[in-house]
C-alpha cells in the first residue's frame, strides 16, 4: 500500500512523507490536529484511481478530517474495502511527474520509465503524447550509478532547478528496487513542491514474494493478514501457488504453463455450458507429492464458488500414482466436506498405475477422462449443472 512503499522510500532515503496511518475517524482528526494546517485523507488500498473514485479529500481542518475519514473508511474501490486512510500534510504541487522502474521480462532488462509531463494522468499523455513518456532500459549488470541517472534525468528533462535533486532521488529509487527485490517502484506523483523540493507525494511498490521468503523476513510486515483472500492465505501458508478467480471450476495442475493452458481450454469450453469460467490458478510445481495434491484440492473444495474441479496433471516429475494417491488420501480426509465431482485427466509417468488407483477407489465424485479438452467439457458440464 502507498503507507508501505512510503517507509521504503523513507529508508532507502528517498525524499518523502509518510504520514499517519489510522483506522479509525476519531484516529484521522486527532492525527490532523497534531499536524495542524491543510491535511490530506487518502484512502489505502492496493489500487489505482483512488482520487477519482473519491477516496482522496482535503481537509482544511481537523473536524473536515474527520468528516472525510467517515465518508472514506467503509467505502469499496475497485471491489477493495478501505479499512484505513493515511493523514499527510497537504503540499500542493507546482508540477507533477511520473518515474518508475520495473520489471521488463520480454527484454530480460529493467526499464525506467519516467516523464516530467505525467503525474496521475500519466496514462493519458502517454496516448495523446507518448514522445513525453521515455522509456529508458536499464542494465540490470550494471544498474543505476549517479552516471547512469545522469542520464536518465538528462533524457526525461528534468528542470534544471530540481535536476541534482531528480539524479539522488533516481539513485534512491534504485536502491528500493533492487535490495528489496522488487519487480515495481512507481511515483505518480513525483512532485515539485514550493522552493523547489522534489518529493515523492506517493508510491506504489511489488515486491517478489520468492525474495521476500529467503531474504526478506521483514517483508512479512507488510502482509496485512485480515485483509486477505483466506483462500489465498491459506495456500501461501501450505506453500501452493494459488491465484483465485471470479469462476466455477476448480483448476489443479503441475507446471505453470499447463495450468495457464487448462484455463483456457475451461473457459472455451464454458461457453457451450452456460458460460462457467475457471475458478483458480493452482500449480503443484514439477515435483509434487500426495501431500501437496491433498493440500491443493482441501483448498479449491472449500471454495463456495467452485462448482466442480478439474485435476489435469501430466507426469514427468510428479508421477501419475503420486498424485492419485494425493487425490485418494484428501477425499478420505475431507470425508463428508468433499461433495463436489472431480474431473481427473491423468497423463504421462505411470499413468497406468494412476488410473488403476483412481478405478479401485471407484468414488462417486470422481470422474476420469483420457483427454485434456473431453475432461475440460466434462468439468464445465458438471459446474453448470
Amino acid at each position: 500500500m502507498e503507507y508501505q512503499a512510503k517507509e521504503l522510500f523513507a529508508k532507502h532515503g528517498v525524499a518523502t512523507t509518510v504520514g499517519v496511518v489510522v483506522e479509525t475517524a476519531e484516529a484521522a482528526k486527532a492525527a490532523a490536529e497534531e499536524m495542524g494546517g491543510v491535511t490530506v485523507v487518502k484512502a489505502q488500498v492496493k489500487a489505482g484511481g483512488r482520487g477519482k473514485a473519491g477516496g482522496v479529500k482535503i481537509a482544511k481542518t481537523a473536524d473536515e478530517a474527520f468528516e472525510h475519514a467517515s465518508n472514506i473508511l467503509g467505502m469499496e474501490i475497485k471491489g477493495l474495502t478501505v479499512n484505513r486512510v493515511l493523514i499527510t500534510p497537504a503540499t500542493p504541487p507546482e508540477e507533477e511527474y511520473y518515474f518508475s522502474f520495473l520489471l521488463d521480462r520480454a527484454n530480460r532488462q529493467y526499464l525506467c520509465i519516467a516523464s516530467v509531463e505525467g503525474g496521475v494522468e500519466i496514462e493519458e499523455v502517454a496516448k495523446t503524447n507518448p514522445d513525453a513518456v521515455k522509456q529508458i532500459p536499464v542494465d540490470p549488470g550494471t544498474g543505476v550509478d549517479e552516471e547512469k541517472a545522469r542520464a536518465i534525468a538528462t533524457e526525461a528533462k528534468f528542470p534544471e532547478p530540481v535536476f541534482e535533486q531528480a539524479v539522488a532521488i533516481i539513485q534512491a529509487l534504485y536502491q528500493v528496487f533492487v535490495e528489496e527485490d522488487a519487480t515495481l517502484v512507481e511515483v505518480n506523483p513525483l512532485a515539485r513542491l514550493a522552493g523547489d523540493k522534489l518529493e515523492a507525494l506517493d508510491g506504489k511498490v511489488s515486491l517478489d514474494d520468492n525474495a521476500s521468503e529467503v531474504r526478506h523476513p521483514d517483508h512479512e510486515a507488510f502482509v496485512i493478514r485480515e485483509e486477505a483472500d483466506p483462500l489465498e492465505a491459506k495456500a501461501k501458508d501450505k506453500g501452493l501457488n494459488y491465484v483465485k478467480l471470479d469462476g466455477q471450476v476448480g483448476i489443479i495442475g503441475n507446471g505453470a504453463g499447463l495450468v495457464m493452458s487448462t484455463l483456457d481450454v475451461v473457459a472455451y469450453a464454458g461457453e457451450a455450458h452456460g458460460g462457467v469460467k475457471p475458478a483458480n490458478f493452482l500449480d503443484i510445481g514439477g515435483g509434487a507429492n500426495a501431500q501437496v495434491m491433498a493440500d491443493g484440492l482441501d483448498v479449491i473444495l472449500h471454495d463456495p464458488q467452485v462448482k466442480s474441479v478439474f485435476v489435469n496433471v501430466f507426469g514427468g516429475i510428479t508421477a501419475c500414482d503420486e498424485v492419485a494417491n494425493g487425490i485418494k488420501g484428501a477425499l478420505e480426509i475431507l470425508g463428508d466436506e468433499a461433495s463436489k465431482p472431480l474431473v481427473v485427466r491423468l497423463d504421462g509417468n505411470n499413468v497406468e498405475e494412476g488410473r488403476r488407483i483412481l478405478d479401485e477407489l471407484n468414488h462417486p465424485l470422481v470422474t476420469q477422462v483420457d483427454t485434456m479438452d473431453g475432461a475440460a467439457d466434462k468439468a464445465a458440464e458438471l459446474a453448470n449443472a
